[in-house]
């Protein structure tokens, strides 16, 4: 894992690097998906503000180095959308600087989300992922169905997200 020490639950305090996160690497996974128009204007400090919100509501976990640089993060919780009654929770969303990528930080950053599904007695999930964004093949090998396919449009782009769902977590880790 090399530098990489520990997973842990996210503080308000974290936000300022979760947003970082999120926002580099939006401009490296999204380049030639989402329009440059958009991925220009996501600044850390418009994401920070949302973050610090949604630390506070939702269940968030971050990936730092042993020198305390957030890395990456995951973000879930109950299935927002309500269109697929048979599952309950759903992961939000997972991110890994680029540099970071494809070291098992993203299973590790999947189990606490799917541990504190389970302790509200949730054992399905589902995840929407762009189609043109390879890391849908994590999902994949995680055993996750393709369960829909639902248009998007980001600033009059059509894309297609893929849902992706997990009848049983327990299967996962």
């Amino acid at each position: 894992m090399g530098c990489v020490m520990n997973i842990r639950k996210s503080i308000p305090d974290d936000a300022k690097g979760v947003a970082k996160v999120q926002v580099d690497s939006w401009k490296t996974t999204y380049v030639n998906i989402i329009p440059d128009e958009y991925l220009n204007q996501m600044t850390y400090k418009s994401r920070e503000q949302k973050w610090k919100d949604i630390i506070s509501n939702q269940a968030v976990y971050v990936a730092e180095t042993n020198d305390g640089e957030i890395i990456g993060f995951s973000n879930g919780g109950t299935e927002r959308s309500g269109v697929y009654p048979k599952y309950k929770g759903e992961l939000y969303a997972i991110y890994i600087l680029k540099t970071h990528q494809r070291k098992g930080l993203g299973k590790l950053l999947l189990e606490p989300i799917i541990e504190e599904l389970k302790q509200k007695n949730i054992f399905s999930m589902t995840v929407l992922v762009l189609e043109e964004n390879s890391s849908r093949l994590f999902y994949e090998s995680l055993g996750a169905k393709k369960i829909d396919t639902v248009e998007i449009e980001i600033l009059g782009k059509k894309l297609n997200e893929i849902v992706y769902g997990w009848e049983n977590v327990r299967a996962i880790i």
